[in-house]
């Protein structure tokens, strides 16, 4: 990719951060959206809730990568912390897209967020980019924070929808929770442990993000995921080998959902995805097994 200008919201999160460093490294100009009034030409200002955007630092920019959304597993899931991840994606979502929509010469593509929760329980059944949106509250979230790019696709902006997987990484996320369990000799395969479970590295996370951002044959979602889901007891005996560590402590189904509440069945839940869109545009995974995955993340 030729030297660039873009912009990321949600640059301070675990994939954000991550997509930063990688593009800076590259020699790319990088703005970031910031809640705080900019302190210089690498920040936009932004309100995602208040649905504002400071569309004169967006003159420029080549690419508009959206990552901004507050933590799925950060909270249980009450009404108001429902609300919370509802209007942080798609309202945000829907401000970034007007102020793309807007601009006099708008970036040549927009990236947004998204997650392999639209499809809820897949069950044993792989699912690609042509199944349809799953039941419950993740599924739903999806289809509203997707939707809300609307007008930057009606604006002519190619529009790509990503959809990520459990991201495998030692900073944060679900493996951030898992890593230390496990390195303590306490971790183990969740429920029955026949769920499966869509995971990528994430280094090939960021490589995904930017391969969208580039390749423009591709537009609308894109499964983020390593070629392979595997199930969560699978996973997690990987886990042990690679820590050498045993995986001798099952969570009960019952004691995840008095722990975690609603948010368990997402845990429990079945999400075999696969990557068709993103293996026929020609992208290669560094680390599509989950031990490669693991070992890179250590």
């Amino acid at each position: 990719m030729e030297r660039s200008r873009i912009a990321v919201a949600g640059a301070s999160g675990l994939i954000g951060s991550a997509l930063v460093r990688s593009l800076v490294a590259d020699g790319h100009e990088v703005v970031r959206l910031v809640r705080h009034p900019a302190r210089g030409a690498d920040e936009v200002r932004w309100d995602p809730e208040g649905q504002y955007v400071d569309t004169t630092g967006l003159i420029g920019c080549d690419a508009v990568v959206n990552l901004a959304g507050a933590g799925v597993g950060d909270h249980r899931w009450t009404d108001a912390y429902k609300r919370t991840m509802r209007d942080s994606r798609v309202l945000g979502t829907a401000a970034l897209a007007e102020a793309v929509a807007a601009l006099g010469t708008p970036p040549r593509v927009f990236v947004g967020g998204s997650a392999i929760g639209f499809y809820g329980d897949t069950g044993e059944r792989a699912v690609d980019e042509d199944a349809p949106p799953g039941d419950g509250f993740l599924p739903s979230l999806c289809v509203e924070w997707e939707e809300a790019a609307a007008p930057a696709q009606e604006a002519g902006v190619r529009t790509v929808f990503a959809r990520t997987g459990l991201v495998v990484a030692r900073e944060g996320g679900a493996w951030g929770r898992l890593f230390p369990l496990f390195r303590a000799g306490l971790g183990g395969r969740m429920g029955d442990g026949r769920q499966y479970w869509s995971f990528i590295a994430l280094h090939d996370e960021v490589a995904a993000l930017r391969h969208l951002i580039d390749t423009e044959s591709l537009s609308g979602p894109v499964n983020l995921t390593a070629p392979h889901p595997l199930t969560n007891r699978e996973i997690t005996a990987a886990m042990g080998r690679v820590l050498h560590r045993p995986a001798l402590f099952p969570v009960p189904a019952p004691v995840l959902r008095t722990v975690l509440g609603e948010m368990a069945g997402d845990v429990l839940g079945s999400a075999r995805v696969v990557p068709r869109r993103l293996l026929e545009s020609g992208f290669s995974f560094a680390f599509p097994g989950i031990e490669d995955a693991v070992r890179a993340a250590l």
